[in-house]
């Protein structure tokens, strides 16, 4: 990497500077990698961050044995990134996690859930994720189709925890750039063209085509569309956080439709409804317990939760779940 530093490079460095800046020397980061390009460029700049912070960096490559030569992949990515310092870079260490994929879900859903609990449990103060602007834009277009709330088109968070997405603001084509930049060949994961995932089919029929009709900008556009309904939920969230009784009904009746709905998940929640399978269909059924009651005996909740009203106040309570 002699010479004019690339631009891309540049943009890779100071992305995940700044998303762990609040961090200091000694700090645990993890680095999630799957061998494509994305997670590979990733591990690369985080490097060169993590040897001028004196961060105590690892490289975590999940293999989720879905694919045969998966274990190729992961070790070819190993070795890859434990020889940047031949090319100018970082050497970066790297361990191979194997994970057990089911099937709840369907199989990318079940795919991230052992990723993300593979990662969740190596001791880190932060863990680095390589979803990129175009990740993003897909996003939004998945929760658009689903119809379910601004929640769903909210999109991912740059800091949520201990989960750091410091290429938000990055393109597909930066990523590669930057394993171009340091040498590193990287992974095409068959499934990303794969036309029975709709996110495959995202990418490579509906966004071209939008980019054609709109006229370009348009993963930029669902970008700052996340942002800005994320930012708007974070203020309702506040709010809701706010009311002092949310169980009782004649709270719940002087506020405002879009904060009940935030008040109502924030109690499901509370009571331990799973967040992830809670829809707007169950919020809207927790709405009319309070707004057109005609004795409804109680709402059913994923997670083994039930809700139902008594006198003037909701009551959550556990259900004994099937099995």
């Amino acid at each position: 990497m002699g010479g004019a530093l690339d631009p891309a490079v540049a943009s890779g460095r100071n992305e995940v500077r700044r998303a762990l800046d609040d961090l200091g020397p000694g700090s645990r980061i993890v680095v999630g990698v799957s061998g494509g390009a994305d997670s590979l460029a990733l591990a690369a700049v985080t490097a060169f961050v993590a040897d001028r912070e004196s961060y105590d960096l690892r490289a975590v490559i999940v293999d989720h044995q879905l694919q045969v030569g998966s274990a190729e992949v992961a070790v070819r990515a190993a070795d890859q990134l434990g020889g940047l310092g031949n090319l100018g870079g970082v050497a970066v260490g790297a361990d191979i996690v194997t994970v057990g994929v089911g099937t709840a879900g369907g199989p990318g859903a079940a795919a991230r859930r052992a990723r993300y609990e593979a990662l969740a449990g190596l001791d880190a103060d932060a863990v680095l994720l390589a979803h990129t602007l175009d990740d993003q834009a897909e996003t939004v277009l998945l929760g658009l189709g689903r119809g379910s709330g601004p929640r769903s088109i909210a999109g991912m968070t740059e800091h949520d925890g201990l989960w750091r997405r410091p290429f938000l603001a990055l393109r597909r084509a930066d990523t590669e750039q930057i394993c171009r930049a340091h040498g590193l060949d990287w992974w095409m994961d068959p499934h990303n063209s794969d036309p029975s995932y709709r996110r495959s089919r995202l990418r490579s029929e509906v966004m071209p085509l939008l980019e054609d009709v709109l006229g370009g900008g348009v993963a930029e556009a669902l970008a700052r569309t996340a942002d800005q309904v994320r930012a708007d939920g974070m203020h309702l969230d506040a709010l809701a956080a706010l009311v002092a009784e949310p169980r009782d009904v004649g709270t719940l009746l002087e506020l405002t439709p879009a904060l009940r709905s935030r008040v109502l998940r924030a109690a499901a929640l509370e009571a331990g409804a799973d967040g992830s399978a809670l829809t707007s269909a169950h919020l809207a059924e927790l709405d009319r317990l309070v707004t057109a009651w005609h004795g409804q005996v109680r709402i059913e909740l994923p997670g083994g939760v039930a809700c139902m009203r008594e006198g003037r106040s909701l009551l959550f309570v556990t259900t004994p779940v099937a099995g």
